[in-house]
């Protein structure tokens, strides 16, 4: 049996219906691909981190912090305590310091057995007065071993390694190593009275504020007064 044959419209007419079908599922095809494309295009983007804020440890320090403490620059306080016998210098913990007889000037005779005993109130940084100590007549001197040794109205003061702590002074008096052991007061004089203990100023006590500076007086006018 013969098939029949299709005439040429018949033959336009399927190979444009074909045409079309393919180009329409061309078309889908297309279609996903730039679907699927803005998909990952967003996905991208969404993925892209944020810019990072700055760490803790990036931040700049607060205004006025400081990276050390007061106490570390290593200076001794001199300050002042009550006792029996009137007021009394100690360094800034109340413990009581002492004057040598022995010593001449500003210069210290204490040194070997007698520094065990009787250690030199050292400082790594400037003294400074506090209480009723007075900023003019702290100094001080170079030990032989190199340790500054801080002076009062140009005594070389000491610690007793007898005394039990903060307001104790049970070297007062002592004459240990040939000569006699004493307190010092605010004017830089030997205390020679009997004390054993007294009053300790609080710990951390402010140095004294150093005296403010005398005006000077008004200058004269250059013409002459009137009458």
């Amino acid at each position: 049996m013969r098939k029949p044959t299709l005439s040429p419209t018949s033959r336009f007419t399927s190979i444009s219906k074909r045409t079309k079908a393919f180009a329409a599922v061309g078309g889908g095809v297309a279609a996903a691909v730039v679907v699927a494309a803005c998909s990952s295009g967003g996905a991208s983007s969404a993925a892209a981190p944020a810019s990072s804020a700055p760490s803790a440890s990036s931040a700049s320090p607060a205004s006025g912090s400081s990276s050390s403490a007061a106490g570390a620059s290593g200076a001794t306080v001199i300050t002042t305590a009550k006792s029996s016998a009137g007021t009394v210098l100690t360094n800034g913990s109340g413990r009581a310091v002492y004057l040598w007889v022995k010593d001449t000037g500003d210069m210290s005779n204490c040194n070997g057995a007698c520094a065990g005993a009787w250690p030199p109130v050292t400082t790594t940084g400037t003294a400074h007065a506090a209480g009723g100590a007075n900023a003019s007549d702290i100094g001080t001197i170079t030990r032989s071993d190199g340790t500054k040794q801080v002076t009062y109205d140009g005594h070389p003061l000491y610690y007793f390694s007898g005394d039990s702590g903060p307001g104790t002074a049970s070297g007062q008096g002592s004459d240990g190593f040939g000569a006699k052991w004493w307190l010092v007061a605010p004017t830089g004089s030997d205390v020679t009275a009997s004390v054993s203990t007294f009053t300790a100023a609080a710990p951390g006590a402010a140095p004294a504020a150093p005296a403010a500076p005398a005006s000077s007086p008004a200058s004269s006018s250059a013409g002459g007064s009137w009458s």
